[in-house]
């Protein structure tokens, strides 16, 4: 096979992440119509939920529906075209969208990510897109609609990797439920759709996932530094690392005599595959060696981390690997593996039992663990790489040690959460903090501390104090010298007791006489 061939190979695996999910999702969503009544199912509408954007957990919207009639690929969105058709202004032209609303849009032309950002832009709070395609299982829209071509399932509404802008949530909707909200904006009908989100049931104890390969070059600072943070956690939360390998035999890599046509991509045959992470395939690191380092990994955390939820040993590990292994020379070298082993303190005999029981990665033989993680990886919906869950739920923005221990402290039950989240969440030391259990700087990214808070509000009494006293202090001497003024041009005055006094004896500095005896 040529050069050329291999390449369209590689491309041919890229592309296999974006593949359409053979089973539903796992979704916390519901999409419900409530106006026309006619349109209400008790059930809620069947959906997609898309993998950008910020959905309101625990919240909902509900607001008009407004068909764009278009993809809504062009950035320049015409906001007075659609339906249902408005009464015309003063220029003639039909009134924009009313703000807040959903916009209802067509797939197809572009991604799914261009078409909810010009939503957005658009002034919509939320974005529906109606599927244009039957699915195979739909025969009565197959049929009615007289299509030649057909789905097997839904598609994952994927970010392309431009999504961190988006913080409206969008659903996919099926065709034969969006041609029926279609028509009755079509028919200017008002409708008004609710998209609702559901917080998975917290309770004391979170669970959370990452999955990425270990070639992946955003997870590598993540792995090597949040080990502290898992055990900090203890048995209040429990991790489960995921490899993702791509299925060879769906990417055609597996010919019909068995023969692994992907060549160094794939082990077994071409039933597991990963892309080549240097694009090198003569040299370097190959997908192969990608598949066996994620088995490696898998076995390790099955052994060392699945009892307690923590994986100590499997952290050290990977930390080893990405300092002394992690380079073209060295990645599939078996003795710079061993190494790290004899440092994480992990049994390499066992290991490689745990590798060869499973399957192994020499024959055309399935191999259960990989088998397991293309199964969880296609029924979870994931697509984008690196992606960490929280309680089932996709956490987005950057992978850092910081957003993701956020994200668990959040998925507590409210008054259950550990004490590490309510000393560490916000302190600026938040490193420091998870060594030694406490924050010494002060929360609030920036603040003071109760004591250094206490000590300025003691310090600014006192010069208040000292500023009103000096002020007092002046405020007399002032009127002592008035007061002068004024009975200088009074005679001496002699009491009942024969003792002569003068009303200057008042004005006197620290006298202490009346003004009257």
């Amino acid at each position: 096979m040529t050069l050329i061939k291999c390449i369209s190979l590689t491309a041919l695996l890229s592309g296999a992440g974006t593949a359409v999910a053979d089973s539903t999702d796992n979704v916390s969503s519901r999409l419900q119509v409530h106006v026309p009544q006619s349109l209400f199912r008790p059930e809620g509408y069947d959906h997609r939920e898309a993998l950008f954007g910020v959905p309101p957990y625990g919240g909902a919207i509900a607001q008009s529906v407004y068909y764009a009639d278009s993809d809504l690929c062009d950035p320049t969105v015409d906001t007075r075209k659609g339906y249902p058709i408005r009464s015309k202004d003063s220029t003639g032209k039909m009134e924009p969208w009313p703000s807040p609303l959903i916009l209802m849009v067509d797939r197809g032309g572009c991604s799914f990510v261009q078409k909810v950002r010009n939503a957005q832009k658009a002034g919509a709070a939320g974005a529906i897109i109606a599927d244009n395609t039957c699915l195979c299982s739909d025969k009565d829209c197959v049929s009615a609609n007289g299509q030649a071509v057909c789905q097997p399932a839904e598609p994952i509404m994927a970010d392309d990797g431009s999504g961190g802008d988006i913080s409206i949530p969008s659903f996919l909707m099926f065709k034969v439920d969006a041609d029926q909200v279609k028509a009755e904006l079509k028919a200017n009908q008002m409708v008004q759709i609710e998209m609702q989100w559901a917080l998975p049931s917290p309770d004391d104890r979170v669970e959370y996932d990452l999955w990425t390969t270990p070639s992946d070059p955003v997870s590598k600072d993540f792995q090597k530094n949040f080990k502290a943070v898992a055990q900090a956690l203890g048995s209040h939360a429990y991790f489960t690392p995921h490899m993702y390998v791509y299925d060879g035999i769906k990417s055609n890599c597996q010919g019909f005599d068995g023969e692994n046509m992907c060549f160094n991509l794939c082990t077994n045959n071409g039933r597991y595959c990963a892309t080549d992470p240097d694009n090198d395939l003569d040299h370097g690191i190959s997908g192969a060696d990608v598949v066996k380092e994620s088995l490696r990994r898998i076995c390790i955390w099955k052994h060392y981390g699945e009892t307690d939820g923590v994986g100590s040993e499997w952290w050290d590990y990977v930390a080893h690997f990405l300092e002394r292994c992690d380079n073209p020379d060295f990645f599939a070298n078996d003795d710079c593996a061993n190494d790290c082993y004899k440092h994480a303190k992990i049994k390499a005999d066992v290991i490689e039992r745990c590798m060869k029981d499973s399957g192994g990665l020499e024959k055309d033989t399935p191999n259960t663990f990989l088998d397991l993680e293309m199964q969880a990886q296609v029924s979870r919906g994931v697509v984008i790489l690196p992606t960490a869950f929280v309680n089932t739920i996709a956490l987005r923005g950057g992978l850092t040690t910081a957003t993701v221990f956020t994200g668990i402290c959040n998925g507590y039950l409210d008054g259950t959460e550990p004490k590490i989240c309510t000393e560490c969440q916000g302190c600026p030391d938040f490193d420091g903090c998870i060594s030694s259990g406490k924050c010494h700087g002060g929360k609030g990214g920036g603040g003071v501390s109760k004591n250094a808070f206490m000590g300025s509000i003691l310090l600014l009494s006192c010069v208040f104090g000292a500023v009103a006293f000096w002020h007092y202090r002046k405020t007399r001497e002032e009127m002592r010298e008035q007061v002068r003024g004024i009975l200088a041009e009074y005679m001496p005055l002699e009491g009942d007791d024969g003792h002569v006094g003068s009303p200057m004896d008042f004005a006197r500095r620290g006298g202490t006489e009346g003004l009257m005896s």
